[in-house]
């Protein structure tokens, strides 16, 4: 065999070998398929005129499969509605006149796969800052300035990229934070309390990943869905949860989930992070496959319009009887819903 054609084999061979390299690596990123019920016996006054029911609406997108979609229910109308400003999706529904009992069943099923992004960019090409204007602004829970722009700052001295930027936010938090089982729901988020108290839940933990990031001129976000339990069947009522992610010029929006690494700590009884590195390592470009991503987005105003404030985050379900918000507060566990899950 002459030098060209050995060369010319050797060649094919790595093309061959890359490309099941690439292949053998996705088939890696684990999967689940569930269905997901949620039923709803509205908790509204019987007399009330007209009730309004919004439910956050999971779409497909490069990470799940939304399908078999099934709503019904005794309401006089409901459609499926896109907001504006963060093109969050919602499943409204509307019961005109008074009833005893006002009803609505959800049912969809969903393959969801794990995210892995680790084969970060060498280099970080530029990027605009007017196109990502919209996650680096202050939210009325995350300012960018004061002591947060400060505290940001002091984190990520020395640190030109968002990755770098990023990563030394992302251990900042897990070094300092801590979760508060507590804390109801997914906590508030409001970052300045946080940075006293040092404890909160998801939301409380990413929301202070978010405004730091933000503050040191990343752009980031909060991603906001739910978590599919362990188990054949489950109820998953409260099982709310939520990750960040931010922005890598050249790559893309890169998930994070400090608050896991911290969660992990808590329900093991471990105090040093030392002990929780490769849980460390994993949530920094990665999120597992258990959880479906909903909305983000702060500060929300819904669509159609509700006749309340603004929404500090939409991964609960919200309601107005006669214009007058139902919610006891953001999380509406009150409303009268359960979330069911099944393993398929």
């Amino acid at each position: 065999m002459n030098r060209s054609n050995a060369m010319r084999k050797i060649a094919v061979f790595l093309v061959i070998f890359s490309f099941i390299t690439v292949v053998a690596s996705k088939s890696f990123a684990k999967e689940r398929t569930g269905e997901v019920t949620i039923h709803f016996n509205l908790n509204a006054p019987a007399e009330s005129e007209r009730v309004r029911l919004w439910i956050p609406y999971p779409v497909s997108d490069e990470n799940q499969t939304i399908y078999d979609i099934k709503v019904s229910g005794n309401f006089s109308e409901s459609a499926v509605y896109r907001e504006g400003q963060n093109g969050n999706m919602a499943l409204y529904a509307e019961w005109d006149g008074p009833a005893k009992e006002r009803t609505l069943a959800y049912i969809f099923k969903v393959k969801r796969k794990e995210v892995i992004m680790k084969d970060f960019p060498k280099k970080e090409p530029p990027f605009t800052t007017e196109e990502f204007r919209s996650y680096l602004k202050p939210t009325s829970h995350g300012s960018t300035d004061g002591k947060i722009k400060e505290l940001a700052l002091k984190i990520t001295k020395g640190k030109r990229s968002n990755l770098t930027k990023s990563r030394a936010i992302y251990d900042w938090i897990i070094a300092n934070m801590h979760r508060d089982p507590n804390v109801k729901g997914c906590g508030l988020g409001d970052v300045e309390e946080l940075l006293v108290s040092l404890g909160g839940k998801c939301n409380d933990i990413h929301s202070v990943f978010v405004a730091l990031a933000r503050s040191a001129g990343v752009p980031a976000r909060e991603i906001f869905g739910i978590r599919m339990p362990k188990g054949r069947e489950s109820d998953m009522t409260k099982a709310q949860h939520c990750w960040a992610e931010f922005f890598e010029p050249g790559y893309g929006w890169v998930p994070v989930d400090p608050a896991d690494v911290r969660k992990a700590m808590l329900e093991k009884q471990i105090a040093d992070t030392k002990d929780v590195k490769d849980l460390i390592e994993y949530f920094f470009g990665a999120v597992d496959e258990s959880r479906i991503a909903y909305q983000t987005g702060r500060d929300l105003l819904l669509n159609p319009l509700q006749a309340g404030s603004r929404l500090n985050y939409f991964m609960y379900p919200y309601a107005e009887a006669d214009g007058k918000v139902l919610n006891e507060d953001l999380f509406g566990f009150n409303l009268g819903y359960k979330i069911s899950f099944r393993e398929l």
